[in-house]
């Protein structure tokens, strides 16, 4: 009968057969469906006996997957991921910019060279610095300067390997930084010098005097650079003088430059050398050069292989100079090369200050009516005072100089040479906080922020002057 031919069967199951495997079929492992591994029976123990049929074999794509993803994490496990370069990046750029002058031709090139290169910096290390802040604000910054200085982002980059780009005529590929203590680093010093007016002289060491120095005087005289200047007197009878001359003299240096020597005097400020020429050096990357900014009224000149800035301009009758210059240049002289305003100051013979650089007084003190003080007409302390708050709302030493100037000169024109020489101090001076001198009574000119008290009367100063 059909009833009795029928074999009772075992249920089945996915992973298993109750009944002998074909004798063709060997063990094999079984897919768990986490990865290749060999499995247990999945039998129950009390069926050990019975051999298991394998499971499906995985699909070949997946397991091809499986196997290259668990090379690649072996392998990745071998390798450090790449550092973030980030700081790499903004101390090349700063090795790039720190030298720069924003007063002097050519600033905005160099500077877009230099923000091409950072940006360039930060996209070679972009995969690297995913989630870092300082990256992130860096990336930020640098779009920021970009679009203040209208730099364009195709162009020329600046190198950041300056090993392989030593210039030998170029002062700040060769100086390099300085080290501090702690390893820290920091760009080259540098110091200011400055005459204008009556004449004013700041000194390198921001000392601030009003002298006579009547006749040619030396400012500097070193081993890279000779500054003179000639003073005449600015009305009979006073001791007051103005410079109307200023000789520069560039010394020869190696294969950088020859000797070059510029003079300006009253009415004749020119834009080239005694020789003629506008530069010195040779190729197109003058070591050398002079800039006129304004025909017979201001000319730079930039000396790119002593790292030295000089400006010279004509307000009114007289001349005014300002000179930036690194500090180990500028006292680099011999013994005999002592007498240089710029570094030590005018002598005590030919001051006509107090010797702290105060010229004139706090405003709200009149003037005695005497026949000596209205010499000049048209002149008070008050009028005098106002006419150069409106050039120099701060009433620091330049303030000072120019009410002085006024009231023992009657020139309108020392108004603007005052503002002329704070400008000058403010693209030049490398130190912002220094830029304004407010002296103080019994400790000489003190740097900084802040009003100033009584210490001297205009009257007392313009009779020394007549002494």
């Amino acid at each position: 009968m059909m009833r009795k031919k029928r074999k009772r069967e075992a249920p089945s199951s996915p992973c298993r057969s109750h009944g002998p495997a074909p004798a063709t079929a060997p063990p094999r492992s079984a897919w768990t469906g986490m990865g290749l591994r060999a499995a247990r029976s999945c039998a129950p123990a009390a069926e050990q006996r019975r051999q298991p049929r394998p499971c499906p074999p995985p699909p070949a794509p997946l397991l091809l997957l499986l196997l290259l993803s668990l090379g690649l994490l072996h392998a990745g496990d071998c390798q450090q991921p790449a550092p973030c370069r980030i700081q790499k990046c903004t101390t090349d750029f700063v090795s790039l910019t720190s030298h720069l002058n924003s007063a002097s031709d050519g600033f905005d090139s160099e500077f877009c060279k230099a923000l091409r290169a950072y940006a360039a910096c930060t996209q070679r290390t972009s995969k690297a610095c995913r989630g870092n802040l300082v990256y992130h604000s860096a990336v930020l910054g640098i779009s920021d300067l970009m679009s203040q200085r209208n730099c364009s982002k195709d162009g020329p980059t600046s190198s950041t390997n300056p090993e392989v780009t030593h210039d030998p005529c170029s002062y700040h590929s060769h100086a390099g930084p300085r080290e501090h203590r702690g390893g820290e680093q920091s760009p080259p010093s540098y110091l200011f010098c400055g005459l204008f007016g009556d004449p004013h002289l700041r000194t390198f060491k921001d000392h601030f005097q009003t002298c006579k120095v009547e006749g040619a005087w030396p400012l500097i005289d070193n081993n890279y650079l000779s500054v003179q200047v000639t003073n005449v007197p600015v009305v009979p009878g006073s001791s007051a003088t103005a410079t109307n001359k200023i000789t520069v003299i560039f010394k020869a240096h190696h294969e950088c430059t020859e000797q070059k020597v510029y003079q300006a005097v009253t009415d004749d400020l020119p834009a080239a050398f005694v020789d003629g020429t506008t530069s010195g050096g040779d190729g197109d990357a003058k070591s050398l050069r002079i800039v006129e900014r304004e025909s017979g009224r201001y000319v730079e000149m930039h000396a790119r292989y002593i790292g030295t800035t000089v400006f010279v301009r004509q307000l009114g009758h007289y001349l005014t100079l300002a000179i930036r210059m690194p500090e180990d240049l500028a006292m680099s002289f011999e013994e005999s090369q002592d007498l240089q305003l710029c570094v030590n100051g005018c002598p005590l013979s030919e001051r006509i200050d107090d010797g702290q650089g105060q010229v004139s007084a706090i405003l709200g003190h009149s003037l005695p009516r005497t026949s000596l003080v209205q010499a000049w007409p048209g002149y008070t302390l008050e009028t005098a005072s106002t006419q150069c708050q409106e050039k120099i709302p701060v009433k620091d030493i330049y303030f000072q100089s120019c009410v002085f100037d006024l009231l023992t000169t009657g020139d309108a024109n020392f108004t603007a040479a005052a503002h002329s020489a704070l400008e000058d101090v403010e693209a030049l001076h490398p130190r912002k906080e220094r830029w304004h001198i407010f002296p103080s009574p019994g400790s000489g000119a003190r740097l900084g922020g802040g009003s100033w008290p009584i210490s001297l009367g205009l009257t007392s100063l313009i009779l020394i002057m007549f002494l």
